[in-house]
């Protein structure tokens, strides 16, 4: 490969003592021409090369061919109208339509209106009580930072001037009269990369300039907090405040709305805790929390003096984490055993109505609604069963299938397996094995090995139709459940952050020798592959065993960790990770896996295909940009160490089909020839997809 010369310019910053050169500080600065030039450089020269794989066509065309079927979300009533989004099929953007009960359906919103390249996505829709108004907030180009726009419901007539600046925000309504929202002042210089750090909860009254709009919390140094939210309770009596300094962790206010006089009162005035305030009755909070409870409980206090000493459990902490919602008059309790779902259902006094028989082994998601509400609907999937959606009686506990997808797929063709495999310090990690049955463990079937390992999130078993064309293609995909994510509470997540962050990567690397002991796959045939903080997961176990893998497929990673707390809102990133300016050892630590600062002069990296968005504001471009020219400065052999950058594009969410399924042909055309395969190994699917 001849790779674009990128010029190095000696930066050296100085931790406790010692210096660290940083010869790319440049690619930081996302508005400047150089940059720009760099971009256009790298693409040329990805692009070059995956338009020479013969068969990433043939991979776009089937991935076009099987994602062209109609996708259907679980209804919602608001108001007279039952909403729910769908996409008739490769559409960039899901359309929101709406009917009343036994009414035509009709289009509410379409998404693929607002721009020409489908590029503005819909990113969260809120409707008053009544449902006759709503406020939805738009993205354009990928970036965390949103637009407003309040409409009619019932002419769909946009009703006042459209709000600028809201980012990591939600829209709670109060009464017809206005809203909450929240969000940063703009930072000084660029708005992609610059840092912002105090999140502020404003009040909208519609009708009025936003410019008027009053801060009801974190306008002072004492509320000065990186995240902020607030949302009212479903009687409208309450406004919760959540306020936060990091991704873990919140203090919880509450502010009684019958009383213009009233104070703020404190629930939680530390962020030991993950909670958050569910329902009410009257004066009586329900909470979910971890406090005491790592595996997470219900509590019942009152809002006079709702504080922790007060609390009482409502249902008990188990052995499984719990997720919670409420609909119908009671409470919904999803258990992840193993990652695996399982829900049941309890009345208000915390009685133990039923537990909900699932349609199969996965995920489920959705249990809740409205407190009047006698059905509701929720969705079922697994890694080899596309999502459907099912209208649930909670009276009876009965369900109906009320929308299956009719696709090019058949499930029954498929298999998935959960095995539990021994980490490099003794602990029991579980991995579920998805592939087309049948298939020869002669160590030659290509293999995804998928990760995240972080902030608290889970990876629970869901159908991805980018996976299917891998599968139907013999490939093998494997999710293993790190250390540092969600699936078994909070002593799980702890286990992965900060100066335990090793354990992550050596959950995955031992996940990677288990595939390749039991003859899944073997090294030539393996890729690792994971976003943002899974990019970090792939970069520092690419860096840490470059002989591991074949292929490396870091997407919109956190990949300089001596700066990434110094860009947008990455501060907050630091209960997982801590930073380099906290204390030597931690400096030391994070240096000693941070992929940008592990690419060894005349090592032999994996085949390489970092992935990012020019547009992504959550983890900038420059972590990818910085680690694409290290490896190519450094890296010896003939793998290619490539960047593809999406232009107009974020950290993902809500991007245009067109544009990921682009993306998946070049990542999947990549990986297969990096694998050493001339044609695509399947080429009985394809054949029956031509004719």
């Amino acid at each position: 490969m001849n790779y674009p010369i990128t010029k190095k310019v000696d930066i050296v910053d100085s931790y406790f003592g010692t210096d660290v050169r940083d010869s790319y500080r440049w690619l930081e600065d996302d508005r400047s021409t150089e940059t720009e030039t760099w971009v256009r450089t790298q693409n040329k020269t990805t692009f070059g090369y995956l338009d020479s794989i013969s068969f990433r066509d043939d991979l776009k065309n089937r991935l076009e061919k099987l994602w062209n079927y109609e996708k259907l979300g679980s209804p919602f009533k608001e108001g007279d109208y039952i909403y729910f989004y769908k996409n008739d099929g490769l559409q960039n953007q899901y359309v929101v339509y709406r009917k009343k009960e036994g009414g035509e359906e009709e289009v509410f919103l379409d998404p693929n209106t607002f721009s020409e390249d489908g590029t503005t996505s819909l990113m969260s829709l809120s409707f008053t009580k009544d449902g006759s108004k709503a406020a939805y907030l738009i993205s354009e180009g990928g970036s965390d930072w949103r637009k407003g726009i309040v409409i009619n419901t019932e002419t769909k007539e946009i009703a006042e001037d459209t709000l600028v600046d809201i980012k990591f925000s939600g829209i709670s309504w109060k009464g017809n009269d206005g809203f909450f929202y929240s969000s940063y002042d703009k930072p000084k210089g660029s708005e992609l990369s610059a840092k912002t750090d105090q999140h502020k909860l404003y009040y909208h009254k519609l009708g009025t300039p936003q410019a008027e709009d009053n801060i009801v919390f974190g306008g002072t140094s004492e509320q000065k907090h990186r995240y902020v939210g607030g949302y009212v309770s479903e009687d409208e009596r309450y406004l919760f405040i959540s306020a936060s300094t990091s991704t873990s962790g919140n203090k919880l206010y509450l502010k009684d709305l019958t009383d213009h006089t009233s104070k703020l009162v404190t629930v939680l005035d530390d962020t030991e805790s993950d909670t958050h305030i569910i329902e009410n009755v009257g004066t009586k909070l329900y909470l979910v929390t971890n406090r005491n409870a790592p595996n997470k409980k219900i509590v019942v206090t009152d809002a006079a003096d709702p504080v922790p000493n007060n609390w009482k459990d409502f249902i008990p902490e188990t052995e499984n984490v719990l997720t919670a919602g409420t609909g119908g008059g009671y409470f919904f309790t999803e258990y992840m055993v193993d990652a695996i779902s399982k829900v049941l259902q309890y009345d208000y006094e915390g009685n133990l109505i039923r537990e909900v028989e699932l349609p199969g082994v996965g995920s489920a998601s959705g249990f809740g609604g409205k407190k009047e509400d006698r059905e509701f609907y929720f969705s079922f999937t697994n890694y080899n069963t596309p999502s459907s959606s099912y209208k649930y009686n909670v009276d009876t506990g009965k369900y109906d299938q009320y929308w299956k997808p009719e696709i090019d797929f058949n499930p029954s063709d498929y298999e998935s397996k959960q095995v539990f495999y021994t980490s490099k310090d003794g602990t029991k990690v579980p991995m579920i094995i998805t592939h087309k049955k049948g298939i020869e463990p002669d160590g030659k079937n290509p293999t995804i090995l998928y990760g995240y390992g972080g902030f608290n999130i889970s990876l629970t078993p869901s159908f991805s139709i980018v996976n299917a064309i891998w599968m139907e293609q013999g490939g093998i995909y494997a999710v293993p459940n790190l250390r540092g994510g969600g699936e078994y509470g909070k002593k799980w997540h702890i286990a992965g952050t900060k100066m335990k962050k090793q354990n992550v990567f050596d959950d995955f690397i031992t996940a990677a020798e288990y595939l390749i002991d039991n003859n899944y796959t073997s090294k030539e045939y393996l890729a690792i592959r994971g976003g943002s903080n899974g990019g970090l997961l792939v970069g520092a176990t690419m860096t840490q065993r470059p002989d591991l893998m074949q292929v490396a497929l870091p997407a919109v990673g956190v990949l300089d960790m001596l700066r990434y707390h110094t860009f947008t809102a990455g501060a907050g990133w630091a209960y997982d990770y801590g930073t380099a300016e906290e204390s030597k050892e931690m400096f030391a630590y994070l240096k000693g896996y941070s992929p940008l600062h592990n690419v060894k002069e005349g090592t032999e990296y994996p085949a390489t295909l970092i992935t990012t968005g020019d547009h992504d504001d959550r983890v900038v471009p420059a972590h990818s940009f910085k680690f694409a020219a290290e490896l190519q400065g450094k890296h010896t052999g003939e793998n290619p160490t490539l960047i593809r950058i999406e232009t107009n594009a974020g950290h993902g969410a809500g991007t245009p089909i067109s544009k990921t399924i682009e993306q998946y042909a070049d990542i999947f055309g990549f990986t297969l020839y990096n694998m050493g395969f001339e044609e695509l190994p399947n080429q009985n699917v394809l054949k029956e997809f031509k004719d």
